[in-house]
C-alpha cells in the first residue's frame, strides 16, 4: 500500500509554518518532496531520506509530493511529554498531541462541561479552497471580526499541508486554528467537530467560525462515497450545540463534469439529506440563466433549512484583495468565478449575524 523510496535531499526549497518542500534524488531522477519537520525532524541537503511517492505515481494534484517518511541516519530528539491524543492513530506516522479537551489541558476547565455555541455563526464549506473566499467575504463585511478555522480530518490531516492557512495566519486574516478527529497541527487540538467548534468559541473566542476539510477532496463519482459528507455532519453538530450553521454552497460554471455544475451533487447530498438541523443555505445572487438555475436548484432544500439569498456586488474585489492567491482544482478566480462568489457570499452573510438572534425554524428569505 506504501509505495516506497530512498533518496538523497539535493536542494531545500520553500517552507512555511510545519513543511519544507525538498527536491530529491531516486536513481536517475528528482522529485518534488515534502517533509513535516515536527514529525521527522528538518532535512538538509545530503540527508538520506526514506519517501512514500504513491500519490506522486498516481499523479494526484493535491497530494501530489513524495513524503518524507523518515531521516533514518539523523533522527530527530524525542519530543516533550505532553498530550495522549493519538491522531493519525495505529499508522507509521501517528503523532501524540495535547488536546484542549483532555484532562491535562489548561483548557480543559472550561470544556469539560461546554455545551453551547452562543448562537454564533459558523460557515460550513465543502471544499478547503473556499476558506479564503469565506474569509474574504467576512471582512469585506466586518473588517473587525475574530474569525477561527476548524479543520476536520477529510482531506490532509496535517494543518500544515495548506500553505493558505499558513499565509492567511500571517496576514491575520485568522484569529486561530483547531484540528479535530485525525488532523492535526492547529493552535487546538480536539477529539471531535463538537469540541472543536466549542474550543473555537469558547477557548479561542471566535465571532465566526468556518469549518471545512483540509486539502485534498476525495470522491467515487457516487451519491454518497465523498468527503464532503462532512458538511452534513458539521450542520448537524452546529445545530445541537446551539450555532448558527451557515451553508456554503458549491457552486461551479466551469466544472467539466456535470454532476458539479450548477449546485454539485455534494452540497445538495449533504445539506438535503445528511443535515438534519436547520441551517441558512446561502444562495449568491448571479445574474443570468446561470443565476436563475442555482436558485431553482437550490428550492428543494426549503423543506429543511433557511434559503438566503445574498448579493455578491463587491465580492470580487474583496477576494481580488485577499492574501492569498484562490484557485480549486486548478482553476482560479476568473476562471470559476460562481464558485468563489458562492463562497464569499456566505462569509458575507455570516459576518452579519454576528450579534443577530437567530430567527424561528421554518423563516424563509427571498
Amino acid at each position: 500500500m506504501i509505495r516506497w523510496r530512498d533518496g538523497v535531499v539535493a536542494q531545500v526549497g520553500r517552507s512555511w509554518a510545519g513543511a519544507v518542500e525538498l527536491s530529491v534524488t531516486v536513481g536517475a531522477q528528482t522529485v518534488r518532496a515534502l517533509a513535516y519537520p515536527d514529525l521527522v525532524g528538518t532535512p538538509v541537503v545530503g540527508d538520506r531520506v526514506l519517501l512514500n511517492v504513491g500519490a506522486l505515481d498516481r499523479g494526484l494534484g493535491t497530494g501530489g509530493y513524495a513524503l518524507v517518511i523518515a531521516v533514518p541516519d539523523r533522527l530527530p530528539e524525542d519530543p516533550p511529554e505532553r498530550g495522549h491524543l493519538v491522531k493519525a492513530r495505529y499508522t507509521p506516522l501517528q503523532a501524540m498531541v495535547l488536546g484542549a479537551d483532555e484532562q491535562d489541558s489548561p483548557d480543559h476547565d472550561v470544556l469539560r462541561d461546554a455545551d453551547d455555541l452562543f448562537g454564533t455563526p459558523v460557515v460550513v464549506a465543502d471544499l478547503h479552497s473556499a476558506l479564503p473566499a469565506v474569509l474574504a467575504g467576512i471582512y469585506e463585511a466586518r473588517p473587525t471580526t475574530r474569525v477561527v478555522y476548524v479543520m476536520t480530518d477529510g482531506g490532509a490531516l496535517p494543518l500544515a499541508f495548506s500553505r493558505s492557512v499558513a499565509t492567511l495566519r500571517d496576514a491575520g486574516w485568522l484569529g486561530g486554528t483547531v484540528t479535530v478527529g485525525q488532523a492535526y497541527g492547529g493552535d487546538r487540538e480536539a477529539v471531535t467537530v463538537h469540541t472543536g467548534l466549542l474550543t473555537a468559541v469558547q477557548v479561542l473566542a471566535a465571532e465566526v467560525v468556518v469549518i471545512t476539510q483540509g486539502p485534498g477532496n476525495l470522491g467515487t463519482g457516487t451519491r454518497w462515497g465523498f468527503s464532503g459528507v462532512q458538511s452534513g455532519e458539521a450542520v448537524n453538530a452546529i445545530g445541537t450545540l446551539g450555532g448558527r450553521a451557515v451553508a456554503s454552497l458549491r457552486i461551479s460554471e466551469a466544472d467539466p463534469r456535470p454532476r458539479h455544475r450548477g449546485i454539485s451533487h455534494h452540497s445538495l447530498t449533504a445539506y438535503g439529506r445528511v443535515a438534519l438541523q436547520p441551517a441558512d443555505v446561502v444562495v449568491p445572487d448571479l445574474p443570468g440563466d446561470f443565476g436563475d438555475a442555482v436558485r431553482d436548484a437550490a428550492e428543494p432544500l426549503k423543506a429543511r433549512h433557511r434559503v438566503v439569498r445574498v448579493g455578491v456586488d463587491g465580492l470580487y474585489d474583496a477576494m481580488r484583495a485577499a492574501p492569498v492567491k484562490l484557485s480549486t482544482m486548478g482553476r482560479g478566480l476568473d476562471e470559476d468565478r460562481a464558485y468563489f462568489e458562492a463562497a464569499a457570499a456566505a462569509g458575507r452573510h455570516a459576518a452579519g449575524l454576528v450579534d443577530v438572534p437567530p430567527p424561528g425554524v421554518g423563516t424563509q428569505y427571498s
